[in-house]
């Protein structure tokens, strides 16, 4: 960590997960993606020692959080939100036990973070803000969501990816494999934004419960993420993730996205991370305007294309 008049300045991606969604958690193999979208942490020192200024920054470039805690006892001094800066302090609390130095000495720091999308897109504003701290702070961004928010920690592999990845927990370990995955039918994929925000927490419960005892249901996953990766046509690709959200949905006994919105859809529509959320990907055989245009008469006014959203390869 610097000590000195510079700013320190780090930038982390966000995320999506392709397949794997719930299974992930119990060592599926899933396929996830950095996005081009992130958020970045931009730390300096202050003239007001022994306390931290933080300041949190919209893509409109609008403060939407802010709040000083005093150093080295992290306590809460002002905030403009008790429940994130709480938040906060948890992650700051996390990264502090396993790097006992770190905002332990009488220097003054200001950090702002900002990010360049609308936060409820879903695309990881806690997870980017950890492994961006957990760089700051030299230590492991893993252990750090193990002791804050939870999760499989595939937003974290992904957050400083150089392109799509597989991603696997194994006796809870993670296990990170970059795969070149670059579709050529990619034109015909795109990521339409549902605004529908789920609680995640209430989906793994849902999963938990539902999905006990059935083991082959790892396996499976697994073998359709190997699937996906071999596809060579829409039509296959398409084929094999409208088996994984079946598979899903049987298993959590939803509605897939599809069938609740775009019943009519000429192609296939496979819900991403917590069903029903954020972000579904849409794959039809269709010009892609006319795919737009169709999201939009139905109310959906954001759809990215598949490489406006995706990190692409190296």
């Amino acid at each position: 960590m610097k000590n000195d008049t510079e700013t320190t300045t780090i930038r982390a991606r966000g995320k999506l997960l392709l397949t794997g969604e719930y299974a992930v958690l119990d060592g599926a193999q899933a396929l996830a993606v950095p996005v081009r979208f992130g958020q970045t942490l931009e730390v300096g020192a202050s003239t007001d020692v022994e306390k931290l200024h933080w300041k949190s920054i919209d893509e409109q470039g609008i403060t939407w959080f802010s709040a000083v805690f005093a150093l080295p006892a992290l306590d809460l001094l002002e905030s403009t939100s008790i429940f994130t800066a709480e938040r906060l302090q948890g992650i700051l609390a996390a990264c502090r036990k396993q790097n006992p130095e770190f905002l332990s000495d009488a220097t003054g720091w200001q950090v702002r973070t900002r990010t360049d999308f609308p936060r409820r897109w879903g695309l990881g504003t806690s997870s980017t803000l950890i492994a961006a701290l957990a760089h700051w702070a030299g230590v492991d961004p893993y252990a750090v969501l193990s002791d804050t928010f939870g999760g499989s920690g595939y937003d974290i592999a992904c957050a400083f990816a150089e392109g799509p990845l597989v991603y696997r927990l194994e006796e809870k370990q993670p296990h990170v494999q970059p795969f070149h995955f670059s579709p050529a039918f990619a034109a015909h994929m795109c990521f339409v934004f549902l605004g529908k925000k789920q609680n995640s927490r209430e989906g793994i419960q849902r999963y938990r419960e539902r999905a006990r005892g059935q083991s082959a249901l790892i396996d499976q996953i697994s073998e359709l993420t190997l699937r996906v990766l071999q596809a060579a046509t829409l039509a296959e690709f398409s084929a094999i993730m409208l088996e994984h959200e079946q598979l899903i949905s049987r298993t959590l006994d939803l509605q897939r996205a599809q069938d609740l919105y775009f019943p009519d859809f000429p192609g296939v529509v496979k819900s991403l991370g917590a069903w029903g959320g954020d972000f579904v990907l849409a794959m039809s055989e269709q010009a892609p305007d006319w795919v737009a245009d169709y999201f939009l008469k139905k109310g959906f006014s954001t759809c990215l294309p598949y490489w406006d959203m995706v990190v692409a390869p190296e």
